[in-house]
């Protein structure tokens, strides 16, 4: 803020004045009879007052200008603070203003995303139904292709089983018949029949003449037939089968009762596996 000059006040024609009554003064003092009377004595005194109050007055009266100055910029400090003051309650007010609207506006903002929450959720429910019905649906379509397959595998299991069987029986018919090109050739096409089904998981199983008969390996050509003690296969009439390791058939076989002269071999707990051809 630029300070106010305090304006000048010239001194010169009061030192004048100043001047001129002390001369006067000094030539009363000088003209005037021993002892001075009372009225010279009142004049000099008297010039040398006026003299005096004409020295001070300048000195006075820039002080007092001086103080006006002062007291002026005094107000206008005051004046700009309170503007100062004003500006800023200005500003206050603005800001709460923008803060209502802020306010305002957040609040809309709320409700708005409070809506869409609700939506979403709602969207996401729905969407979660949807794909347990979809799951539901995938599940029943896949149950129904594996029971397809299941079947499907079935039926060409059976159908393989029962080619392996024919193949088997011709090999039987060849050897009944006696002749070696024709059970050359039946033995041939059986090993390759064979061979075709280990390549799905289906392996022939034989039986042995004259191994133990086992009970969980061998069945009977009538199942509910009895099997006498400590039986022995006598002749195998149909190949038993594993399908990936699992057991689907058992070597249908003929058994006979063991000789009692104890030549039939070592007991069933003992014996060897069935031979896989």
């Amino acid at each position: 803020m630029t300070r106010n000059a305090v304006p000048r006040i010239p001194k010169w024609p009061f030192l004048a004045g100043d001047i001129l009554l002390l001369g006067v003064a000094g030539w009363i003092v000088a003209h005037a009879s021993r002892p001075l009377m009372m009225g010279p004595l009142l004049c000099v005194m008297g010039s040398v007052a006026m003299g005096a109050w004409l020295a001070v007055i300048p000195f006075l009266k820039q002080y007092e200008a001086a103080v006006t100055v002062a007291e002026s910029e005094t107000l206008t400090t005051a004046v700009a603070q309170i503007n100062q003051v004003q500006t800023l309650a200005n500003q206050i007010s603005f800001a709460t203003a923008q803060w209502q609207v802020v306010q305002e506006h957040a609040g809309r903002t709320a409700e708005e995303a409070r809506q869409l929450g609700e939506k979403m959720a709602q969207e996401g429910r729905a969407f979660g139904e949807f794909m347990a019905k979809a799951n539901d649906r995938e599940k029943s379509h896949l149950r129904l292709e594996v029971e397809k397959l299941r079947r499907g595998q079935e039926e060409w299991l059976q159908v393989l089983v029962g080619m392996l069987d024919h193949a088997q029986a011709l090999y039987r018919a060849g050897l009944n018949s006696g002749q070696p090109q024709l059970i050359r050739q039946l033995g041939q096409y059986q090993a390759a029949c064979r061979d075709m089904a280990r390549r799905v998981g289906l392996v022939p199983v034989e039986a042995k003449p004259d191994e133990p008969f086992r009970a969980e390996e061998h069945q009977l050509a009538d199942p509910a037939g009895p099997v006498p003690e400590q039986a022995r296969v006598k002749e195998m009439l149909a190949t038993g089968y594993t399908f990936q390791g699992q057991r689907i058939r058992r070597v249908v076989v003929v058994a006979a009762a063991a000789p009692d002269d104890g030549d039939a071999g070592p007991g069933p707990g003992v014996d060897p596996e069935p031979q896989q051809v």
